[in-house]
């Protein structure tokens, strides 16, 4: 079963503040640590994202257990760069047949990862604290994006809870016409596989129907559109993207300071 609990609590004091100034500040504090390959300042920065979770109204538990995708990702960039990395620095620490490793190739391993649950924490804050109607408002009044991009944006972020339903109902009929893997890790890799090509087919379908229906009711006559409610950016939205980047800054600084920064080109 698919976990659709709610991942943030509504009317958590971070969490009221304006779409657009917290996907800046998610942007710009992920924008810097982007730059590096050092382990330090992404560690910051998750300690930092962490401590300020329930500011934002993030449950622990529910965003621990959604992480699981990124936690495959983090072994599947570890075993990567172990078989297939080009330069293997360092001391020798394991060594059978073509696999070595080496502390250099461990170290590049951490910092990539650290920076990938960096990079996708704010993310993750951002959007399960906002609204979607509210975050297409805010497009277009504050940012002074096109309403054709906003009110795209805010049918595609409608239709993201779907996909758990979707998935959740494919596998429980195939469950019901008896298509079990059972134990048998190849097996199950074949049923995940043809269960998310049959999302990928249904969503595309719904999407096209979806974008035919609204060009049916107007949303591409280029005609200027009227918003329903105000969204303000007030001066605590610009203090939360001005804290946003400097606590990257400090991050980065930090790291500089330690003499670990290794940037990304170069």
């Amino acid at each position: 079963m698919i976990d659709l609990e709610p991942v943030a609590v509504p009317g958590a004091p971070l969490a009221r503040r304006n779409p657009v100034a917290k996907l800046a500040a998610a942007l710009l504090f992920s924008f810097v640590l982007v730059a590096t390959l050092d382990p330090i300042a992404p560690a910051i920065a998750i300690a930092v994202e962490l401590v300020a979770l329930p500011l934002f109204g993030v449950r622990y538990r529910v965003l621990a257990r959604r992480a699981w995708p990124l936690l495959v990702s983090a072994a599947g960039i570890v075993v990567t760069l172990v078989l297939f990395a080009a330069e293997r620095s360092g001391r020798l620490l394991f060594e059978a047949g073509p696999v070595v490793v080496t502390s250099g190739v461990l170290l590049t391993a951490l910092g990539l990862v650290l920076r990938m649950f960096a990079v996708a924490l704010p993310g993750v804050i951002v959007f399960a604290t906002t609204d979607p109607t509210d975050l297409a408002d805010a497009l277009i009044q504050n940012a002074k994006a096109p309403a054709r991009f906003a009110v795209g944006a805010l049918a595609a972020f409608r239709l993201v809870p779907l996909l758990g339903h979707e998935w959740q109902a494919i596998s429980m009929a195939r469950r019901a016409r008896g298509v079990d893997a059972g134990r048998n890790p190849v097996a199950k890799l074949r049923l995940f596989v043809s269960t998310a090509f049959a999302l990928l087919v249904g969503a595309i379908r719904r999407g096209t129907r979806l974008a035919v229906a609204m060009d049916a009711r107007g949303f591409d006559a280029g005609i200027p559109r009227t918003v329903a409610r105000r969204q303000r950016f007030t001066a605590a939205d610009a203090w939360l993207v001005i804290g946003a980047v400097a606590l990257a800054a400090a991050a980065l600084s930090t790291s500089i300071v330690l003499g670990t920064f290794r940037p990304l080109i170069g």
